[in-house]
């Protein structure tokens, strides 16, 4: 039997998980606002993905192994101590955008930062653009 996908397209309403989960003013803001944009660039509604991230749009992946599923094509989660933004930045050809991007870290999947603020919106909309575009390219 396959192995099914942890994070999987649930029932939550966005709003709602936003007011409930998380509990400091500013970052339910940044949260709002960052819901707003990623539908402006990306024509996709926001959907929780798993318990705590939010996704737009879809795609189907499978690996050489089989492993096969869906995933959205950018998001983010609004953890406690930081943002997790879920946008692909692979190849050179994007590290001028990271470059610009403005106060953020990066992990091995995601890029995490503290507030809206501390990022370079034009940038943002530019990587997450670039990041559906990539992820369209190789869809099955």
């Amino acid at each position: 039997m396959a192995k099914q996908n942890k994070t999987q397209v649930t029932a939550v309403n966005v709003t709602d998980f936003i007011n409930d989960f998380v509990d400091n003013e500013l970052k339910k803001q940044d949260s709002f606002s960052l819901i707003a944009l990623m539908q402006e660039w990306s024509g996709f509604e926001p959907k929780m993905w798993g318990p705590t991230m939010i996704g737009f749009g879809s795609y189907h992946y499978k690996y050489a192994s089989g492993h096969e599923g869906d995933a959205f094509l950018i998001g983010f989660s609004p953890r406690k101590a930081q943002f997790s933004l879920y946008v692909t930045a692979l190849g050179h050809d994007n590290q001028h955008m990271l470059n610009n991007l403005g106060k953020f870290t990066m992990g091995k999947a995601c890029i995490y930062f503290k507030k809206l603020s501390d990022l370079n919106l034009p940038v943002l909309e530019q990587l997450c653009k670039e990041t559906i575009k990539f992820v369209m390219s190789y869809e099955l």
